[in-house]
């Protein structure tokens, strides 16, 4: 079995906040680091956006109709980071019914979506399907084919959830935005076996990595 691994390119609708406020400043980059559910049709994303004061585009975030919450954590290198609560965008319907994982780090610029896509050729095919009714103008930057085996980590659902719960209270932020003994409180967790499980999923996706550059190589 392989994968098709591509890069699209996608105008963002107007009704998603990430679409008028990356084409209100065309210069600006935003990355969307992860994402985690926090309810009924809610999500939470760390946003990396360049340029601008430490929280300097929060206010303005704020106003749009799909953001539910914005937080500033960090200035970071250029830029700041922010955590995001939002209205989930429709896209993510169809990774969820396809059973799909997003790739991040998601890129955003003046109006344009680019973002890897990992999948079958079917659910491949259906994603692309979906991008250009949504935008007919889509395009496929680039596209290659590997092994299944090759290049997706072999993590378990709990290790998963571990990881996207990790992710968004900040653990892997830089700096980091919370330490372990209080992400092992707000999970009901031990310490100890949050630090072992956490070691075990950065192992297994080291491991992905390391096979994925020696595929290309």
């Amino acid at each position: 079995m392989r994968l098709f691994i591509a890069t699209l390119r996608v105008r963002i609708p107007k009704n998603l906040w990430t679409g008028p406020f990356s084409s209100e400043h065309p210069g600006v980059r935003l990355e969307v680091l992860n994402r985690a559910e926090v309810g009924p049709n809610l999500s939470v994303s760390d946003y990396w956006i360049s340029g601008g004061p430490p929280g300097g585009y929060a206010r303005e975030i704020e106003q749009y109709r799909d953001v539910d919450r914005v937080e500033s954590l960090a200035e970071v290198g250029d830029g700041c980071l922010y955590r995001i609560t939002y209205r989930n965008p429709p896209i993510l319907a169809v990774y969820r019914r396809l059973r799909l994982p997003i790739q991040f780090p998601l890129r955003i610029q003046d109006g344009f979506l680019t973002w890897e896509v990992v999948a079958r050729r079917a659910e491949f095919d259906e994603i692309v399907r979906y991008a250009r009714e949504a935008n007919a103008g889509m395009t496929i930057v680039s596209i290659r084919r590997r092994p299944l085996r090759s290049h997706l980590p072999i993590l378990t659902e709990t290790q998963q959830q571990l990881l996207s719960n990790a992710m968004a209270a900040g653990y892997f932020a830089v700096p980091r935005g919370i330490t372990l003994t209080d992400l092992a409180k707000r999970l009901g967790r031990s310490k100890s076996s949050i630090s072992e499980s956490i070691a075990i999923i950065e192992k297994k996706l080291l491991e992905t990595a390391m096979r994925s550059a020696s595929a290309a190589a």
